[in-house]
């Protein structure tokens, strides 16, 4: 029987129709433009055929276009509730709040598929927009986003098409999975699938490079701005998840070593890598291949996340189980598009000859390192994450968990640290190591005076977790100390130190708030995870739990009836040792009625640094008709605070670099001497 709309929104109804199949059109169109993007960008390379290229990036240009309006077609009707959309009916309801609306557009494997398209293609028209580029090394890279362009859409056309159309529309949507509705993981996707896809760039720019046989410094110059784009994003995108993960989920922690975890981490160290190893090559000349190669790898492991994430091989509170047969296929993508750049790696590279040469003790050697352990630590989150789908396809069952990681990553990046305050103050070529370490003095006295404190001060004494915090505070100091080094502090007037100050190109202050937000990251995880106190009670109301130097006492569970949910709503006062109220709790437990699923809404008290983290667990109903009880789950995070704001620092130290104007003169001095 077909579905009979109520008259008051017949013609609401048929707008939102004609809006789902204009919205299929724009795909299919974006599929074909992308095809044209391909064959006029290459086609107008071969031929030296400057109007065959423009006509190419007008391509890509037009495919953006149509994604975008796919995708704003998709938004509607998540906000007109269209559920003859399958999408929408199996990911919105008409009593969810609007923003979750919105964000339910991207919440479904095939939303995330459109704005993974969505951010590729506009990626794909600030390359063909772009000014700077040799016509030449533009065409092939258009050409690249192109051939990535059409791989994706064609996935998401013929196997996982977002706005697809059912029969027999429902009355009512099943809903977004309640773990989804939250501000910040509504959030959390467009700034990951931003970062994640935009190291497409600087992967079809390593292969138009390696085609036309210049891996340059003026090529790696070209690189920099885009990897450092894609870096910053994907930095703020893993942090909006982790917070997400920390109040959200109620599991008491920020990082857990989940599969999809390690799925975005991946990119992002290889992005890092990419970073440092692109300054190399366009200071020295050197390292060209190296740095072709983590190009082409980190945005292999950004597909390669895609993969894990939505094929249905892994399990997890943020993975997307779906149809392997689709898996499949993104393998196959995955395998084309990193099976053709690693070939033509494998074909061009050894014909690439470093220009130049450097001592061990440089500026370059110490940017080798640290390429060097930001590979192996890739290597073994790789390793840990897919071993246990290794060992299940032999049949066996296995996997590695945190003490894994810990115990492998943790000394790795240790070391690292311990080298990286040393490489911005050597010399390019042949450095100082006695000079830069006298340089360093005070901050290592600093570092080794904190460590020193928090084991003599702190109890339990724990050595290990005082070492990280040195080694934060040693990159902060450290930081710093290249700061004053290079305004030639206590060595000039103050005067002429702050006139150098000021003078300071942006991209060395994006640097170093960059390396000082690694410092207070480390410190916050080294100490919240040594000093945190947890404890889990089951109490009545009346009922009080000690946690640490607090006192909470339950003063009252009460039904609570949500927009979307029921909850049982708890107000847990929470005192110090003299007695004063230091914040009132109120932790729920919600039941959504669509679905029926339960999840916790954490209470977090703020008290400095520190987090007071308290979860409403399930009811315990006595025998006898006497009063129930609840499970309370309580920690205390110290320093958590820093956990999140270091990498915030980070980000906005790569924002800061990025505004640097240089990138854009010198690549315009480049450019001049190339032509």
């Amino acid at each position: 029987m077909a579905r009979r709309w109520p008259s008051a929104g017949v013609q609401r109804a048929k707008a939102s129709v004609v809006t789902a199949e204009f919205g299929q059109f724009a795909l299919a169109l974006a599929l074909c433009l992308s095809l044209a993007q391909i064959v006029l960008a290459a086609v107008g390379r071969g031929r030296r055929n400057a109007v065959l290229t423009g006509a190419g990036e007008g391509a890509a240009l037009a495919a953006f276009a149509c994604v975008a309006t796919a995708f704003g077609c998709l938004i509607w009707a998540f906000l007109s509730s269209d559920f003859s959309v399958s999408n929408v009916a199996e990911n919105s309801h008409t009593e969810k709040p609007l923003i979750y609306k919105i964000a339910g557009a991207w919440g479904s494997h095939e939303g995330s598929m459109l704005l993974w398209c969505f951010a590729l293609t506009g990626y794909g028209a600030a390359v063909a927009r772009s000014r700077g580029l040799p016509w030449s090394l533009k065409a092939l890279t258009v050409a690249t986003q192109g051939a990535l362009g059409v791989l994706f859409i064609g996935y998401m056309v013929f196997a996982s098409n977002p706005l697809f159309r059912l029969a027999d529309a429902p009355i009512e949507g099943r809903s977004l999975n309640p773990l989804l509705q939250d501000p910040a993981l509504a959030a959390h996707p467009p700034f990951l699938y931003a970062g994640y896809v935009g190291l497409s760039v600087v992967f079809s720019l390593a292969v138009a490079a390696l085609i036309e046989g210049r891996l340059d410094a003026a090529w790696a110059r070209w690189v920099r701005p885009w990897a450092l784009a894609a870096w910053a994003l994907l930095t703020v995108g893993i942090t909006l998840g982790s917070f997400w993960a920390y109040y959200e989920l109620g599991w008491g922690g920020w990082w857990f070593w989940d599969p999809v975890e390690n799925a975005s981490l991946m990119p992002w160290l290889a992005a890092t890598a990419l970073l440092h190893s692109a300054v190399v090559t366009e200071k020295r000349g050197a390292l060209a291949a190296w740095t072709a190669f983590l190009a082409i790898s980190a945005f292999t492991l950004s597909m390669l996340g895609a993969f894990l994430v939505r094929s249905g091989v892994l399990t997890s509170v943020h993975a997307f189980a779906v149809d392997p047969k689709r898996g499949i296929l993104l393998l196959g993508i995955l395998g084309l598009a990193a099976g053709a750049g690693f070939g033509l790696f494998a074909w061009r590279a050894p014909l690439l000859k470093d220009q130049s040469a450097f001592a061990p003790i440089s500026r370059e050697s110490a940017l080798v390192f640290n390429n060097i352990v930001l590979a192996a630590v890739t290597f073994t989150v790789l390793a840990g994450t897919l071993w246990p789908l290794i060992l299940d396809a032999l049949g066996q069952q296995g996997g590695v968990g945190a003490p894994y990681y810990n115990r492998v990553v943790g000394p790795l990046m240790a070391v690292a640290f311990l080298i990286l305050p040393a490489g911005p103050l050597l010399a390019w070529k042949r450095g100082d190591a006695l000079g830069v370490a006298q340089r360093l003095g005070f901050a290592a006295a600093v570092a080794v005076l904190s460590g020193v404190a928090m084991i003599a001060l702190i109890e339990p004494r724990k050595a290990v977790a005082s070492l990280g915090v040195a080694i934060g505070v040693w990159l902060i100091t450290g930081s710093l100390a290249e700061i004053v080094e290079r305004a030639h502090g206590f060595r000039v007037p103050a005067g002429e130190s702050l006139r150098r100050l000021k003078g300071l190109p942006r991209g060395a202050w994006g640097m170093s708030l960059a390396h000082v937000g690694l410092g207070v990251f480390v410190m916050g995880a080294a100490f919240e995870g040594a000093w945190k106190i947890e404890s889990t009670q089951v109490i009545g109301v009346g009922g009080h739990v000690q946690l640490g130097a607090y006192h909470l006492t339950l003063d009252s569970v009460t039904d609570r009836l949500g927009r979307n949910y029921d909850a049982e709503h708890a107000a847990i006062r929470v005192t110090d040792p003299s007695g004063a109220v230091v914040c009132l709790a109120t932790p729920e437990r919600r039941t959504f009625a669509t679905g029926g699923q339960t999840t916790s809404n954490v209470a977090i008290c703020p008290k400095g640094l520190d987090d007071i983290y308290i979860v409403l667990g399930e009811r315990r109903v006595a025998t006898g008709g006497s009063a129930s009880s609840w499970l309370i789950r309580s920690y205390i995070h110290p320093w958590v605070r820093l956990i999140f704001l270091g990498p915030l620092l980070m980000a906005l130290g790569g924002a800061f670099s990025l505004s640097d104007r240089r990138l854009r003169l010198a690549a315009a001095r480049r450019r001049e001497a190339v032509a």
